[in-house]
């Protein structure tokens, strides 16, 4: 089958009929619901670009498995230079959505699926690696979006999974059979969980052999029967179902995240990675981490991009482009953005082979890709609110403007340097809103702090991988220090 067009894509998310529920109403189309569609579009844009001959070579690859030209969103990588394609492909499609485009996880799971299985078999005799091959071939012969579904709500997190006063607070197997098993638990905060095709479902952290029930991995389609979809909220989203498309801020694309909900729901044993198995689930988490934290410094740099773009736009209609404390301002967002981006291409260029012929990120630079990204965005966002002006947090509504008695007056007070009109000035105010505050925040701003993992993880992963015994080795010997 031939990569699917953009409109293809969103014939087949309306054909699944996913069970949605948003703002206490089950939605009967999500392609077509106004808050849902923004967030298809930016997915979309995932397979436009696919088609576009300017973008083959970073927007598609040759599949190790076919030999066929694929989604480079369904690639598993083959070497250092798809490493590195990964996070300028992310950046691009940041510049072109504004926001968060859903697919990384999935790309990051699937890539981490093909190591660990391959590892598990290779230590275990298990026969994951193959159930995971035949999963992998179907996403890419029918070019579909996978979600990745790791993290639980978590309940006590001081306590352990099976030390839960409610045993499905992390998801968990509670019955297997000769057939298959069956799921029972809640996956949180699910980026683009209404607009994907399959999910691979993982746990959340290294388990213990007491909490071996929860050490699970399976594979299932997004409409399996049991699985249930509650739509979180984001702040302005209700602007989405109001007339006009300034006060959005990015009227064409968004992101969502969604709880998963699996009420017993059952998995053929084809679909299973892992069942048990919990001192491998440790090492999925790691390698999923590293994958997921170097890809941020992709989206997050393009997502910066347009923020900067947007900010020196303000500060030319506001007519002080030329004071030197604004361009130092924007100079330090450039300089912010960009080292995120170059933590991501280190990571990427000192990637190494896997044993399975997959390629993985290099650990100790993606987590410092993700440790800047706990940071520099936020900066960024500061920094872009200082040069826009209290504007960001005042300005009245686009509707507002076709009030016969004040709509004229509001275009006339909310102008700024002379030749630009009260309109595009406030669609770029409601664009700095949108990124640094809105329904976009939670892609640049909140994701940056918590997606793969919030700020103490990088560090632990940063103190595991920095070897300071080697460091206090260099010392010695330079300082002619004997042991």
């Amino acid at each position: 089958m031939a990569m699917k067009t953009r409109e293809e894509y969103f014939e087949s998310i309306r054909a699944l009929k996913l069970p949605v529920y948003l703002l206490g109403e089950k939605v009967e189309d999500t392609v077509e619901n106004p808050i849902i569609r923004p967030s298809l579009n930016s997915v979309g844009m995932t397979y436009e670009i696919a088609q576009k001959p300017e973008y083959e070579d970073l927007a598609t690859a040759i599949s190790h498995l076919s030999g066929k030209r694929i989604n480079r969103f369904c690639h598993i990588h083959q070497s250092v230079d798809d490493l590195l394609k990964k996070p300028r492909l992310l950046r691009l499609m940041g510049r072109k959505t504004g926001t968060c485009f859903q697919r990384c996880a999935g790309l990051d799971a699937m890539n981490t699926l093909n190591a660990i299985t391959f590892e598990m078999d290779a230590e275990l005799g298990t026969e994951y690696h193959q159930r995971y091959l035949n999963f992998l071939r179907i996403v890419q012969e029918e070019d579909l979006v996978c979600d990745a579904a790791l993290t639980d709500p978590k309940g006590d997190r001081s306590l352990s999974p099976s030390q839960q006063a409610d045993p499905d607070l992390y998801l968990r197997v509670v019955k297997k059979d000769a057939r298959g098993i069956v799921v029972r638990g809640c996956k949180a905060h699910q980026t683009g969980a209404v607009n994907s095709h399959w999910v691979a479902v993982t746990p959340t952290s290294a388990m213990k052999e007491e909490d071996k029930d929860y050490a699970v991995t399976f594979v299932t389609p997004t409409n399996t029967r049991g699985i249930t979809y509650v739509y979180g909220r984001q702040s302005c989203d209700t602007r989405k179902l109001e007339a006009g498309s300034i006060d959005v801020g990015n009227a064409g694309f968004g992101g969502h995240e969604a709880y998963m909900i699996f009420d017993d729901v059952f998995i053929p044993w084809e679909h299973v990675l892992m069942c048990g198995e919990y001192r491998f689930s440790g090492r999925l988490v790691e390698i999923f981490a590293n994958y997921h934290r170097a890809s941020y410094g992709g989206c997050k740099s393009g997502m910066g991009d347009v923020l900067t773009g947007a900010t020196a736009l303000m500060a030319d209609y506001n007519g002080t482009a030329k004071a030197s404390h604004i361009k130092d301002k924007l100079q330090e967002m450039v300089h912010l953005n960009e080292t995120c981006y170059a933590c991501a291409i280190a990571a990427a260029c000192e990637g190494s082979r896997h044993s399975s012929g997959g390629y993985l990120v290099n650990g100790l630079l993606a987590n410092v890709a993700k440790l800047n990204i706990t940071r520099n965005p936020i900066e960024m966002c500061r920094l872009a609110q200082d040069i826009a002006g209290a504007v960001i947090g005042t300005t009245p509504s686009e509707q507002d403007l076709a009030i016969p008695e004040i709509g004229d007056l509001l275009r006339k007070y909310l102008k700024g340097v002379a030749g630009v009109s009260a309109e595009v000035r406030m669609r770029c105010i409601r664009l700095i809103e949108n990124i640094t505050m809105g329904t976009g925040a939670v892609a640049f701003f909140t994701e940056s702090i918590h997606g793969a993992g919030s700020p103490q993880a990088q560090k632990v992963m940063i103190q595991r991988y920095s070897n300071f015994e080697q460091k206090k080795e260099f010392a010695r010997k330079i300082a002619g220090i004997k042991e």
